[in-house]
């Protein structure tokens, strides 16, 4: 039975290291739950019963990572040009304003509208949305 305890605590220690306990999803769930009972079953000398659960669960977590790295991820969409004129009025800046300009004026009005300096959380993210915007807007080079 020691085995067992030490198979739980392993796969509990996978389970948060790799971060896959906060993305559980309820097939993940089950699968999880056939492992155990599998574990257990196996533990208790029905090993017919348990080896089965114990394999499909593994084989499920086999193709979960498989599956993982073949999903398509989405192109970053590239900011709408109104968005982008929309930011550099929030910051009250021109068009052709550099880096530094950005970050100076983000800091100039975030000092103002700050929660901490009894300002709004909702105007404190615009702003911060504004100036990551201009930020990643501007040409490589």
């Amino acid at each position: 039975m020691g085995w067992l305890a030490l198979l739980l605590v392993g796969l509990a220690g996978w389970l948060i290291w790799t971060g896959r306990l906060q993305r559980m999803t309820a097939k993940d769930g089950m699968a999880l739950g056939a492992a155990l009972v599998g574990a257990v079953l196996a533990a208790k000398g029905k090993p017919v019963v348990g080896a089965p659960l114990l394999i499909g669960a593994a084989l499920f977590f086999a193709g979960q990572g498989k599956l993982r790295g073949k999903r398509a991820r989405p192109a970053p969409k590239a900011p709408r040009r109104d968005d982008v004129a929309q930011a550099r009025a929030l910051l009250g800046l021109s068009p052709d304003a550099d880096p530094d300009a950005i970050r100076a004026a983000h800091r100039r009005l975030i000092a103002s509208v700050h929660p901490d300096k009894g300002g709004t959380e909702a105007l404190a993210a615009q702003i911060n949305a504004a100036r990551d915007l201009l930020l990643a807007d501007r040409p490589e080079g």
